[in-house]
């Protein structure tokens, strides 16, 4: 027996619910707070366990149409020295395939070719959840997938845990060109990282500890090693995205409410970006609540979200843990002792 779903949020894991639950049949319809889906160009890391969730959702072979894979990246320091290798090879060897990389219009528009493909789920876009009982009471099941300022989560689960900032500023684009040098390079106080992403184009990101305009940016990485002074000079700063990087805290204690409320993705668990895991996560959250709703039916909803919760909210909130606490690994001004730890990896 199955039932009616409305899940709020449109991204990644709001897409990836909805696909998942129309699959196994429920009546479904997502509500989008933006007049459009966001379609801005940067990188996604999807690790093997993603891309099998993906392959189980029906939209793996969409999805790596258009993702490529992720291979021979280093931890660098300013001056080009090589301190370690980041583990893809050792993903890659353990899961029989590597981790791939895909721009985020190309993902929404995998998930969007899913969703699509049963032609009856609407999409309402430009609408703000007001009233998530209302919502409750006209439906089986409400899926909060509308991010880090999650209006599911604070009706549900209240205000206690929301977002907050870590002291660094984001900065990220693509560059058109090809830079053939892939990984992270560490600093003090700030990191520079560099991924494939389409033939032809780099992605790149850069972490400083306050908002700078682009001539400061460029200041911060004008003498590190090449391509970083490159990058920065040949990408338009209006096409860079910038943002005050933020989690979620503290942890919550369940990501399902009442039996009929379910969290995926940042409203459940957002996370700084270091171990970029942000959609992987979400992915693998939306695969799990789907396929517990599936097994347990309707009637059985209550059961299949506590099996979701167990199944989903201490490996999410490890990853979010371990994200954060790289994340001041990185950042900090005590690189001798960082850069000793960081050397003694494979490299």
């Amino acid at each position: 027996m199955t039932g009616t779903a409305v899940v709020v949020g449109a991204g990644v894991g709001g897409l990836t619910t909805a696909i998942g639950l129309r699959r196994a049949g429920w009546v479904v319809s997502i509500i989008e707070r933006r007049t459009e889906l966001e379609r801005y160009g940067t990188a996604f890391g999807i690790h093997p366990t993603a891309q099998a969730a993906l392959d189980r959702l029906g939209v793996g072979e969409a999805f790596r149409d258009r993702a490529v894979p992720y291979r021979g990246a280093r931890i660098r320091t300013p001056e080009g020295k090589v301190m370690a290798s980041l583990p893809l090879e050792r993903i890659e060897r353990k899961a029989g395939r590597p981790e791939l990389l895909i721009s985020r219009p190309y993902l929404i528009d995998a998930l969007l070719a899913g969703l699509e493909a049963f032609g009856d789920v609407p999409l309402k876009l430009g609408e703000n959840v007001c009233d998530v009982k209302a919502l409750a009471a006209g439906h089986d099941l409400v899926v909060g997938a509308d991010g880090i300022r999650s209006a599911v989560r604070t009706a549900r689960f209240g205000e206690r845990s929301g977002p907050r900032r870590v002291g660094t500023v984001a900065c990220i684009g693509v560059a058109d060109f090809e830079s053939g040098v892939y990984g992270e390079t560490w600093g003090r106080g700030r990191f520079f990282g560099m991924t494939p992403v389409e033939p032809g184009r780099t992605n790149w990101y850069a972490t400083v500890p306050e908002a700078v305009t682009a001539e400061d940016l460029r200041g911060y990485f004008e003498d590190w090693h090449d391509p970083i002074p490159r990058i920065l000079t040949e990408t338009d700063p209006s096409t860079w995205i910038r943002y005050e990087m933020r989690h979620l805290f503290p942890a919550l204690p369940t990501f399902v409410h009442g039996g009929r409320v379910a969290l995926v993705g940042d409203a459940a668990h957002a996370m700084t970006p270091n171990l970029g895991q942000g959609a992987c996560t979400a992915i693998l959250d939306a695969e799990a609540l789907t396929r517990a709703v599936a097994e347990h039916g309707r009637a059985g909803l209550p059961s299949a979200l506590r099996a979701y919760d167990s199944e989903r909210r201490r490996s999410a909130q490890r990853i979010a843990f371990g994200s954060r606490s790289l994340h001041r690994f990185m950042s900090t001004e005590r690189t001798r002792l960082r850069d000793s730890l960081v050397s003694m990896l494979p490299s």
